[in-house]
């Protein structure tokens, strides 16, 4: 009783305090040097995580694009979306929020801002280091894909295959360009260089694909 009702008072205060948005980012230091696709896989897994243990899905949502447009500097359309939701901000940060019924949000600095000890992702300078595997080596079997674009698919690939000839065979199916591909597993991401056989995925696990610009073209699929 004594825990809610402390609850309730700093809802109140918290909602008789209201700022604007403050334009100052961020700075914070990662744990680990990181790189993009890293940064946007953290996001993207708080995103789908969030709004599964508390608060409302429509001010997750409000709250995921203030953030993305208070990112790319747009402040106007960021106060525009938290005023429209009837979100409270008592510091006026996006990281302590309220919604009107006293529910508290808090987003992670990494959805504000990236770090200051971003890396650039070699990209293709690593695959050309990759050499082919031979012909049919190794065994098929079929690989359970998630894109960061909602569908999932099942990938025919082969035991010798590296992440980067992954990569080829899903842009050969998608369309996703390899250099435009980030794999994980179990939260890990996977170098290009690794091959299927030693990362020793149990059968059915899902890998995760983050797709870093929209699909260009992809192949049909014939019946």
């Amino acid at each position: 009783m004594c825990k809610d009702s402390r609850g309730m008072q700093d809802a109140e205060v918290a909602l008789g305090r209201n700022q604007p948005l403050k334009k100052e980012k961020p700075k914070w230091k990662s744990d680990y040097p990181m790189t993009d696709g890293q940064l946007r896989s953290k996001r993207d897994e708080f995103w789908d995580t969030a709004p599964a243990f508390e608060g409302r899905k429509e001010i997750w949502d409000a709250l995921k694009a203030a953030a993305h447009a208070f990112e790319s500097n747009d402040h106007e359309l960021a106060q525009a979306i938290i005023d429209g939701a009837n979100i409270t901000l008592p510091h006026g940060a996006l990281t302590e929020c309220y919604d009107e019924l006293g529910n508290r949000y808090q987003l992670p600095v990494y959805c504000l801002a990236p770090p200051i000890n971003m890396i650039e992702e070699k990209g293709d300078l690593e695959t050309l280091d990759i050499p082919d595997p031979p012909p049919n080596s190794g065994h098929e079997c079929q690989l359970r894909l998630r894109l960061s674009t909602g569908k999932d698919l099942k990938l025919m690939v082969r035991s010798m295959d590296t992440v980067y000839h992954m990569k080829r065979r899903l842009h050969a199916v998608e369309g996703v360009e390899p250099g435009s591909q980030r794999w994980f597993f179990s939260g890990r991401p996977l170098a290009d260089k690794m091959k299927l056989e030693e990362l020793k995925i149990p059968k059915d696990y899902v890998v995760q694909v983050i797709v870093s610009q929209p699909l260009a073209n992809p192949t049909p699929v014939e019946n």
